[in-house]
């Protein structure tokens, strides 16, 4: 940067005009951020073993290439038990609520995480964690 580079603008220093590239660079473009659980609930079925899971969940959904496209149930083991897909955005719908049936929880788990899931930044928004009720 600086005299015979080429790169520097007028009237900024060498150190400047770095930063501003820099700043350039890592600049996130606008985000929708991450699809947070806000709450759950969880009701069992009559046989014990299968339940239905309601997930209320917040993502600033902002069209087709950025929204919050499924939220799952997962095991204390980490495996995903239960899926339920979000096929399309909630732009004007937030938070919403969604429910999935028929969630089979063998027994010796006593504990599930609800986590959603969103098209830009994956997992990694507010999670919750319900007891399961036997």
């Amino acid at each position: 940067m600086g005299p015979g580079t080429g790169l520097a603008a007028p009237g900024l220093t060498a150190g400047a005009a770095a930063l501003a590239i820099l700043l350039a660079l890592t600049a996130a473009p606008a985000s929708a951020g991450k699809a947070d659980v806000l709450t759950a609930t969880i009701e069992p079925g009559s046989d014990g073993r299968r339940f239905t899971i309601s997930v209320t969940l917040r993502h600033a959904d902002s069209g087709w290439d950025h929204y919050a496209n499924r939220w799952e149930v997962v095991g204390p083991d980490g495996r995903v038990l239960a899926t339920r897909t979000l096929y399309h955005p909630h732009v004007d719908e937030q938070p919403f609520t969604r429910s999935l049936g028929d969630i089979d929880i063998p027994m010796p788990i006593t504990w599930v995480k609800i986590r959603g899931h969103d098209l830009v930044h994956g997992h990694g928004g507010r999670e919750v964690t319900l007891s399961v009720p036997r």
